[in-house]
């Protein structure tokens, strides 16, 4: 075989795409479109590693797939180029984030052009470019008109480390989803869009999309929707509404909870506790998550308030605790000891009363006895006029009562908060709003965006560049023209990635952010692919973003992403590839050694794309092999097939088919390798071909070379009527037509007959071994089999005598008989005579 030179054909194939734009697409009418988009990457690196490689890989082989199927497939790329590491690159390396930023971009592209995706790269953007913040800017506006973007002081999640705010999503767990240092709690004015408007169609919408069942479930849990019912406690004469899924324990509450982060908490503070309820904020002052604090030792202070609980005028204390949620329901809980382990935990510790409201059927329970809460349902005591109903039949009749009496009403509650938006970043979309001692908070006009980001900040300044600016902060009021201040504050980055995909529609509009009906063309992306890390982020506000942006008139569809799929994570000695562990394998270690294409069929083959992997060095190598067979086959192709040829390439399409649609990609590689692997020492054009149709999408480069190969071999065919030569002479294989599957073709009885060929050349194999181990020679074979398993075994001489180099006949039983040896055949079990 000749030394084929990988590099080579790859620039040259390269080149060719790019020269004849042979990836780029626009809207037509007349043809299907699939759009195919993989989360656009934050060009942090100046390199790509093999986990890169692998996501990068799973998209293109889809893309290419559904182009070749007649589809008309929009695959752009593009760049996340706002967020912290180019400021943190600023601030420690004197690097401007613009400069890092589009140095980044130039390198990762380079990379990324390298490894032979079918992007369109007419569509290329990076979000911080002016062409795309403007929008995001604009978008900002029409949703503060609608009363979906607001302001307010609040307590926020406030990183240390990287002087910012976070949303609730970027801290879970108490820690920063950058830096992963500590977060704390601190009150600022701050900018958020209007998420729980959208909970309910958040919610319901799920049902309209075809993504993973956890992803839905992480997100309807998110959103957090709880039915129950709001019940109005009176604390020190004023009103208060506690929220409670649990309307059947009223008469069970022997104290309430308000959050030690409720904004109201000092207001029922007495005097004499003040010291005490400080030193618990103290001991909480770190940000804990939902789950954090379900799993925290409960701690707690007595307020000095008291309330009345309004279903039996009871006197109970309120007590500050750090097991409630300032920000869920009202921030108070009523508590239940007898019947929650948690209140149980927390009225043990304080010695606060228990009072058992709930029997089980066959005892009464001792609530000075109780090692633990009574969870399980049964019925009810202690509970006025609902004494002995069952306490779930009697949550609605209870809620009932309390609304009649107007002491408490039914209720919706959620989880989700409104997302924040604000950061006090530099390197981000600056908010479009000005603030004025006179007008108030005004508006940016339109006609005046962008707001551009000034390039010259001191980023050595404590805090957010943007508020050192004298020459960004300071602005004539858009409505009195007087003296008025920018906001400095910089929205954070999924405000960019919440609708960068319908920007590759229209990438090019300067009038627009799109044009309604380029983006109702190729809208909704039919397949995303992406980290299931994002699902309570990114793929949260994506989707709130397309459902506001329906409301507003701009699109007309409901979900940005129809289908999703979330890719496994790359691992190399136990640890996820990564950099900072030292465990990478570049892109380059192995195209320089092997070909990209190598690295692509690799990657692809080893596991399935949704699982986990492990590199392995030894797996690269097989690969390798592979493609060398492909090219060796290419050099013994043959004029005509035969049946069983026919009948393994066209069941191969099949699989080969329904493995790529639903991403089993190791399945359909495993397919193509076995007819490679059985027809070896020679294929037919035509067969090779479809063969080379079906691994171009994992290994586009060398199916090129090959495909223009083959093109250029006069015809082998002698037939006039032959479609072989126009088939090879159509141009790209990435445009050619996928393999059609001729169902008449596969024949299962050519399998069965192979399998049992197979099963025959073993046993020969093995009695052999056993005769040479004695010395004995033999040089012919006969094969005696049953009358009617004569036509399964017809042919099997000639590859028997191919592979053991003896002459042999094949035999009908009776023969055997006839001739006086005693020799037994069964069905599927030949009798052998070696002589």
């Amino acid at each position: 075989m000749v030394e084929i030179d990988f590099k080579a054909i790859e620039k040259k194939w390269q080149e060719k795409w790019e020269k004849a734009k042979c990836f780029e697409v626009s809207e037509n009418s007349k043809k299907k479109k699939y759009y195919v988009l993989e989360m656009y990457p934050y060009p942090s690196a100046s390199f790509l590693h093999m986990g890169h490689v692998r996501n990068y890989t799973i998209g293109d082989v889809y893309a290419r797939f559904k182009r070749m199927n007649g589809f008309n497939v929009l695959y752009p790329m593009g760049y996340d180029s706002f967020g912290l590491p180019a400021e943190t690159a600023a601030k420690k390396e004197g690097i401007h984030p613009k400069k890092y930023a589009e140095t980044s971009i130039k390198m990762i592209m380079k990379y990324q052009k390298a490894l032979g995706n079918s992007y369109d790269w007419s569509r290329v953007i990076a979000s911080h470019e002016p062409d795309y913040y403007k929008w995001n800017q604009y978008f900002f506006l029409k949703l503060y008109e609608k009363g979906l973007a607001y302001r307010k002081k609040a307590p926020v999640n406030w990183c240390e480390k990287c002087q910012s705010v976070l949303a609730n999503e970027e801290a879970e767990s108490g820690k920063c989803w950058r830096c992963g240092e500590e977060v704390v709690k601190k009150d600022l004015e701050q900018w958020f869009f209007k998420i729980t408007k959208y909970a309910d169609r958040l919610i319901s919408d799920l049902d309209k999309i075809e993504w993973p069942e956890r992803i839905k479930v992480m997100q309807k849990n998110w959103i957090g929707k709880s039915h129950g019912t709001e019940i109005d406690f009176s604390i020190n004469g004023e009103k208060w509404p506690v929220f409670t899924t649990r309307p059947d324990t009223i008469y069970g509450v022997t104290f309430l909870v308000i959050s030690a982060q409720h904004p109201r908490l000092m207001e029922l503070v007495s005097e004499k506790q003040k010291k005490e309820v400080e030193k618990l904020l103290d001991r909480i002052k770190k940000v804990k998550s939902q789950e954090e604090i379900e799993s925290l030792e409960k701690d707690g202070v007595f307020t000095g308030s008291y309330a009345i609980n309004p279903i039996n005028n009871e006197k109970i204390p309120v007590y500050a605790g750090n097991f409630v949620i300032a920000d869920y329901g009202c921030g108070v809980v009523m508590a239940v000891p007898a019947h929650d382990e948690r209140d149980f935990q927390f009225a043990k510790k304080y010695k606060i009363p228990i009072k058992v409201v709930i029997n089980p059927d066959s005892f009464d329970l001792n609530p000075e006895k109780m090692s633990r809460a009574y969870t399980p349902d049964g019925r009810l005591i202690n509970s006025g006029e609902f004494n002995n109903w069952s306490n779930r039949e009697a949550m609605d009749s209870i809620t009932e009562y309390l609304a009649k009496k107007k002491l408490g009403r039914k209720t919706i509650n959620y989880k989700i908060r409104d997302w924040l938006i604000s950061r006090q970043r530099y390197w981000g979309t600056p908010m479009p709003m000005i603030y004025c001692d006179k007008c108030g908070i005004v508006p940016v006009p339109e006609k005046d965006l962008p707001v551009l980001l000034p390039e010259k900040v001191d980023f050595k300044s404590v805090g957010n560049p943007l508020a050192s600016s004298k020459i960004f902060v300071e602005v004539k009021c858009p409505k009195c023209n007087g003296k008025a201040r920018r906001e400095t504050d910089t929205m954070g980055g999924f405000v960019d990635s919440s609708w960068y995909f319908l920007r590759y529609c229209d990438s090019r509009n300067k009038k627009k952010a799109f044009d309604e009906i380029k983006v109702n063309y190729w809208m909704p992306v039919d397949q995303y692919i992406g980290g299931a890390e994002h699902a309570v982020m990114h793929l949260m506000y994506a989707r709130f973003f397309i459902k506001a942006l329906k409301d507003l008139g701009y699109v007309k569809f409901d979900e940005p992403f129809t289908r999703l799929f979330n890719q496994g994570i790359v691992y190399k000695d136990g640890a996820k590839m990564s950099k900072s562990k030292g465990n990478v394998v570049f892109q380059t270690d192995i195209s320089d050694k092997y070909g990209i294409d190598t690295a692509r069929l690799f990657l692809m083959f080893v596991s399935s794309p949704d699982k986990q992997m492990e590199w392995s060095d030894d797996g690269v190598e097989g690969a390798f092999r592979i493609i060398n067979r492909l090219i060796r086959i290419s050099e013994n192709l043959t004029k005509t097939s035969d049946k069983l040829q026919d009948h393994k390439i066209n069941l191969a399409i099949k699989k080969v088919t329904e493995a790529i649609e639903i991403f089993e990609y190791p399945k359909a590689i495993i397919s193509i390798v076995e007819c490679l692997d059985k027809f070896s020492e020679g294929m037919s054009k035509e067969n090779f071909g479809i063969i080379l149709r079906m691994i171009s999408p994992f290994c586009p480069h060398i199916a090129e070379e090959l495909w223009e190969k083959i093109g250029k071999i006069a015809s082998l065919s002698s037939d006039k009527n032959s479609k072989i030569p126009n088939k090879f002479s159509r141009g790209f294989i990435s445009l050619s037509d996928w393999p059609v599957c001729d169902e008449k073709k596969i024949d299962e009885n050519l399998e069965k007959q192979e399998q049992a060929v197979e099963k025959l050349i073993l046993d020969l194999r093995n009695i052999l071994k056993i005769l040479e181990g004695k010395g004995e020679k033999k040089s012919q074979i006969k094969i005696f089999v049953i009358p009617n398993e004569l036509e399964i075994y017809k042919n099997a001489n000639k590859k028997i005598e191919q592979i053991f180099g003896m002459k042999t006949e094949i035999l009908s039983i009776k023969e055997a008989i006839s001739t006086g040896k005693k020799i037994q055949a069964k069905p599927g079990k030949p009798g052998i005579f070696l002589e």
